[in-house]
């Protein structure tokens, strides 16, 4: 880190000393135990402007206290709601890479988002974050005996299709909430098994994209298990990443424990234990009422917002094309009867 770099964290830490105790709190519970790293992850997400990063932070700081996110691993998901989750957000942990970082599956294209209503989704993503920042990473940290604070995301594109403009709304909700609240969490993108219509959306996409985003995508030929096998050992790789014919993130048999998106995966039957056992702890034993939890979803940068609308207008557009060039086959078809 450059001398003008370190400046950047004296600036931000000084600003920090001056909020309140209702705040600082809630930070302390945010960077378990390392706040330099946590103010480096705020001031690159505003490309080292202290006074940008500052606002970030203290916004990011509000909106934890107002929604009690310091309290969300003490709020389960009813289990039936849970496994229903589970089923139609596909993401999960896989294992570690080589260098000790946790391994995130994310099965995009075969994630349906239809079997709860899109508060559970939201609080199941938001537990899943705060675990991997309270839990999974402290515990990689005290294991590697080095500061680990970043983790490796492997997406899986199998099945994306035009239906995926149905999901746009509350996928920008979800990404929102990362890109404001948890800046700078991910090491590297992986992008595997990828069809056309991706390839399309990323042509134009990938311009829209900061230079420090860009660097951190690769999108890799087929599974990507080859490539793969070089940052993580294979019993780390998500189920999807195993085999070049692998047919796809969602058609693994139903309860194998390999399958990271599974209710009954390790991590998922970790994570819920652990959500429940906070609960016992805080005498809340009986799970959440329907309709109890909510989270204010911040409004999402201009750039952002600028690239969600530009996914949405290309999708339309090859559903377009898709369509025109169907009834042109349609066409030809009637013509030669």
């Amino acid at each position: 880190m450059g001398g003008g770099n370190q400046e950047a964290v004296k600036q931000l830490q000084s600003l920090m000393e001056n909020v309140d105790e209702e705040l600082k709190n809630t930070f302390q519970n945010m960077h378990q135990s390392y706040p330099n790293e946590t103010l480096i992850r705020f001031l690159k997400a505003r490309d080292w402007n202290v006074a940008k990063a500052h606002k970030m932070l203290i916004d990011c700081l509000n909106w934890r206290v107002e929604n009690e996110i310091d309290n969300v691993l003490r709020k389960p998901i009813p289990a039936d709601l849970f496994r229903a989750v589970r089923d139609s957000q596909l993401i999960g942990m896989s294992g570690f890479s080589k260098e000790g970082l946790p391994v995130i599956g994310v099965g995009v294209g075969l994630s349906t988002y239809d079997k709860a209503s899109d508060k559970y989704y939201i609080q199941s993503h938001i537990q899943m974050n705060e675990y991997r920042d309270r839990v999974v990473l402290p515990t990689a940290t005290r294991k590697h005996e080095r500061y680990i604070g970043t983790c490796v995301k492997v997406l899986d594109m199998t099945g994306l299709k035009f239906s995926a403009l149905n999901q746009l709304r509350l996928l920008t909700a979800i990404s929102t909430i990362d890109d404001l609240n948890y800046p700078e969490k991910t090491d590297t993108y992986y992008i595997v098994n990828a069809p056309y219509i991706f390839s399309a959306c990323w042509k134009v996409v990938k311009p829209l994209l900061q230079e420090r985003t860009r660097r951190k995508i690769q999108v890799l030929q087929g599974c990507g298990k080859e490539e793969l096998l070089k940052v993580m050992d294979y019993a780390s790789l998500p189920h999807f990443c195993r085999k070049e014919d692998s047919k796809s993130s969602k058609h693994n048999a139903s309860g194998n424990t390999e399958n990271c998106f599974s209710f009954n995966h390790v991590y998922h039957q970790q994570l819920y234990s652990y959500v429940k056992q906070q609960a016992v702890a805080l005498e809340s034993i009986s799970p959440i009422r329907q309709g109890s939890f909510y989270v204010d979803i911040p409004e999402p940068d201009p750039d952002d917002a600028k690239i969600a609308k530009t996914i949405e207008s290309e999708l339309h557009k090859l559903e377009n094309q898709k369509n025109g060039f169907i009834n042109s086959l349609n066409g030809l078809t009637v013509s030669g009867h």
